[in-house]
């Protein structure tokens, strides 16, 4: 979860959240998951304020800016594939596990109508993003590759950071000319499959 910012007491000691403020959170940022997939991220936002059963007041309280409510549900929902990693990694043998994190990254992507443009809109709100996907999704694929190679796959020599660029400029592409995010699943096997190519 992404931290939030709460008031100080005098001893400068950062105040707990109470468990309603907390609940209030997790409904916004998941009201804000499900409509940004839906309508993109220019919903209106009583439409999630109403989702999560809360007043647009307290939409406000936690979330004075759009962009405050954008990068929130994007951290979060980059910690969760970062956690997705583990769990997979766990279950399945590297080589389906590698494949099986690309697919649900994409997935992450392919839900996000509009964010690729609002992050590279040049609002400075977004800029701490991409600081937050380099030192949370990179290391994560990095992890995958070499457990895939130890485990005797031949992996062209990529940049994590690079591959991840990639499949996100094909998720982005289906969404610019209005394509299923099936077809950038699509896309992105294909591209697993070159990444186990031989050189020859």
């Amino acid at each position: 979860m992404p931290s939030v910012p709460t008031a100080e007491s005098p001893s400068d000691a950062p105040r707990v959240m109470r468990a309603d403020a907390r609940q209030n959170l997790d409904a916004l940022l998941e009201a804000a998951k499900t409509e940004f997939a839906a309508s993109g991220v220019d919903t209106p936002v009583r439409a999630i304020a109403d989702r999560a059963g809360v007043g647009v007041g307290t939409l406000y309280r936690h979330f004075p800016r759009r962009s405050d409510l954008i990068s929130a549900v994007f951290r979060r929902e980059m910690d969760a594939c970062v956690t997705a990693a583990t769990e997979i990694e766990a279950s399945f043998p590297p080589d389906e596990a590698l494949d099986r994190w690309i697919l649900r990254y994409t997935e992450f992507l392919a839900t996000k109508q509009g964010l690729a443009a609002a992050l590279h809109s040049g609002d400075p709100a977004y800029a701490p993003l991409a600081d937050y996907f380099s030192a949370r999704l990179t290391p994560t694929l990095e992890r995958l590759l070499e457990s895939a190679r130890r485990s005797g796959v031949r992996i062209q020599d990529v940049d994590a950071g690079e591959f991840l660029g990639a499949v996100a400029n094909l998720c982005h592409g289906a969404e610019q000319h209005g394509r299923s995010p099936a077809h950038a699943e699509r896309m992105v096997r294909l591209l697993l499959a070159g990444l186990r190519a031989s050189d020859g």
